[in-house]
C-alpha cells in the first residue's frame, strides 16, 4: 500500500493540529525534496533529522521533528513518525545547540551506525563521501534492503547482504547489477579529469579498466620475502646490486613487510601475510605505485607516467619527462622549475618499478615488462575507481 499523499496529509494536519502545519510543511518538503513519501527511507529520515535539519534548516528543531512526526503518523509511517520523537534525536538535536556542529556531527554518526540500515564498505566498494547519481542510487539500494531484512526480523550479515545487493545482476537495471554501474561512473568521471592532454590520454583506458586485472606473480619480492622468513634474521647487508637495495628498502619502508633489528632484517606480521597471499601481495605493491604523495602533483605524475608507459613502449627519460610535464601541465599544475618538478616523482616510481622487476631502466631507456603492463593497469584502476573524498579528508 502507497503512502499517502503530501498534500493530502498536510491538509488533514492543518484541520487537526493548524499549530503545526507550516513546520511539517517545511520539514517535509527538506526530508523528500519533492518526492513521493513513500519513496523515504529510514536512511532518508534519519539524515535529515540527525544532520540536515541542525546544519541547514532555520527555527525550532525540536518543533520541527515533532510535527513531522505528527505528519507521518498520520500518514500511517509510524516507525519514522517515531525516530521524530526519539530520545535519540531529542539528544543529537541538543547536542549540536549545546557543544557546537563536531560534537552533534559526531554524535549523528554514531546513531546511525547503530540503526544497522547504513552500508557498509565492503571488499568491492567503499562508499564516497561525494556520490555520483548511480553511487547514490547504489547506496539507497543497498540501505533500504537492510531496513527491509531488520523490520522483517532477519539476522541481518551487513556486509554479505551489501555484497550480494551489489553484486547481482537485476532486473531493474537491464541485467546490469549497481556495481557495474557505480564502477562506470568512477571510470567515466576519472577519464574526464582536468585537462584536454589528460583526457587523451585516459580516453583508451575507460573500456581497458572495466574489468579486474588478473594478479600476477612478483618473483623479486617474493624471494626476499622468502629469505626473510626462512632465516631468523636476514643480514642486511643482503644487497649486491642497486636494485636489490631498492626491493629491500622498498619491502620495509613502503611495504612493512620487513623490520630491522640492528644489523639484520627480519619478516613482519604483514609481509608474512602478503607471502601467504599472492592477491594481496599484488594489490599491496600495485596500489602502491600512485599512493599518495607530499602533493596531488606527485600522484597526477606518476598517474601521467604509467599511462605513457602501460603499452610497454619504449621511452627515454626526457622524452617520458617531457610528455608527463605536458599532461600535467595541461591539467592546471604550474611547475614553478619546469621538468625538474615531474623529475623526482617519476625517477621514485621507475625504481619502485625497476627493484620489483616490473621494468627495465637506465639513463637511456625506460620500459615496463609484460608483468609491468598488467601491474601499471591494475594500479590505474584501483586508483580511478578509488572513492570520493572531501579535500581535507585523510
Amino acid at each position: 500500500m502507497s503512502a499517502p499523499d503530501v498534500t493530502a496529509l498536510l491538509a488533514e494536519l492543518e484541520r487537526s493540529q493548524p499549530d503545526l502545519a507550516d513546520d511539517a510543511r517545511t520539514a517535509v518538503e527538506w526530508l523528500t525534496g519533492g518526492e513521493p513519501l513513500e519513496t523515504v527511507t529510514q536512511l532518508d529520515v534519519c539524515e535529515f533529522l540527525w544532520y540536515t535539519l541542525p546544519l541547514k534548516v532555520g527555527g525550532d528543531h525540536e518543533r520541527l521533528a515533532g510535527s513531522l512526526g505528527k505528519l507521518l503518523e498520520l500518514g500511517g509511517l509510524e516507525r519514522y513518525a517515531a525516530l521524530c520523537v526519539s530520545p535519540t534525536t531529542a539528544q543529537i538535536l541538543r547536542a549540536y545547540s549545546r557543544d557546537g556542529e563536531e560534537a552533534g556531527t559526531a554524535a549523528y554518526q554514531e546513531a546511525l551506525e547503530a540503526t544497522g540500515v547504513l552500508p557498509p564498505d565492503v571488499p568491492e566498494l567503499r562508499w564516497s563521501m561525494i556520490m555520483g547519481p548511480e553511487e547514490l542510487g547504489a547506496h539507497v539500494a543497498c540501505s533500504a534492503a537492510l531496513e527491509l531484512a531488520i523490520v522483517a526480523g532477519e539476522t541481518v550479515d551487513r556486509v554479505a547482504l551489501t555484497r550480494r545487493w551489489l553484486t547481482e545482476p537485476r532486473t531493474d537495471l537491464g541485467g546490469d547489477s549497481w556495481l557495474h554501474r557505480v564502477h562506470g561512473e568512477r571510470l567515466n568521471r576519472w577519464v574526464l579529469g582536468r585537462g584536454p592532454a589528460r583526457r587523451e590520454l585516459a580516453q583508451p583506458f575507460e573500456v581497458r579498466l572495466y574489468a579486474p586485472v588478473t594478479p600476477q606473480p612478483l618473483p623479486a619480492l617474493h624471494k626476499v620475502l622468502s629469505l626473510a622468513a626462512s632465516e631468523t634474521n636476514l643480514p642486511l647487508r643482503l644487497a649486491p646490486s642497486p636494485e636489490a637495495l631498492r626491493l629491500r628498502e622498498l619491502a620495509e619502508r613502503d611495504l612493512g613487510a620487513l623490520s630491522r633489528d640492528g644489523s639484520r632484517l627480519a619478516i613482519t606480521d604483514r609481509g608474512r601475510a602478503l607471502l601467504a597471499s599472492p592477491d594481496d601481495m599484488w594489490d599491496a605493491v600495485t596500489r602502491l605505485l600512485l599512493a599518495r604523495g607530499e602533493h596531488e602533483f606527485e600522484v597526477s605524475a606518476r598517474e601521467a607516467a604509467l599511462m605513457l608507459l602501460a603499452d610497454g613502449v619504449l621511452m627515454s627519460p626526457a622524452q617520458l619527462r617531457e610528455r608527463v610535464a605536458e599532461v600535467v601541465g595541461g591539467e592546471g599544475w604550474h611547475p614553478a622549475t619546469g621538468l625538474d618538478d615531474v623529475s623526482a616523482p617519476i625517477t621514485a616510481l621507475v625504481g619502485q618499478l625497476t627493484a620489483l622487476d616490473l621494468a627495465f631502466g637506465d639513463d637511456l631507456a625506460i620500459r615496463l615488462t609484460r608483468t609491468g603492463q598488467f601491474a601499471a593497469l591494475a594500479a590505474l584502476r584501483a586508483h580511478a575507481l578509488r572513492p570520493r573524498k572531501y579535500v581535507n579528508s585523510t
